[in-house]
């Protein structure tokens, strides 16, 4: 077991940065998505009394680029290198991010 003394501190504050992180995603999350609905219905709601006109059709043409399969991969193969560059200390953060995602 003493193999693993040195690693104890970066998986204690690995997974406790990983709990706190996760945690704030789901609340900000959460937060953000009331916003985002607060402010659609606002939209439709000027849109239908006529007071300013919503292009959908560019607003998915513009934002689709965002959600295809390249970049999504992309930015999940940028966090995976991320995470796994101080492996005791990522591997604790993600089991930390996942706890708090689930707590939030």
């Amino acid at each position: 077991m003493d193999w693993i003394q040195p690693y104890i501190g970066q998986i204690s504050f690995g997974g406790i940065a990983g709990f706190a992180t996760g945690y704030t995603i789901n609340k900000v999350g959460k937060f953000v998505a009331v916003a985002f609905g607060i402010i659609f219905i606002v939209v439709q709601v000027l849109a239908s009394m006529g007071y300013l006109s919503v292009d959908w059709t560019r607003i998915q043409r513009d934002v689709e680029p965002l959600f295809q399969q390249e970049q999504l991969k992309t930015a999940w193969d940028r966090l995976v290198a991320v995470l796994t560059t101080n492996l005791p200390f990522g591997g604790a953060f993600v089991a930390g991010l996942i706890l708090g995602l689930r707590r939030g």
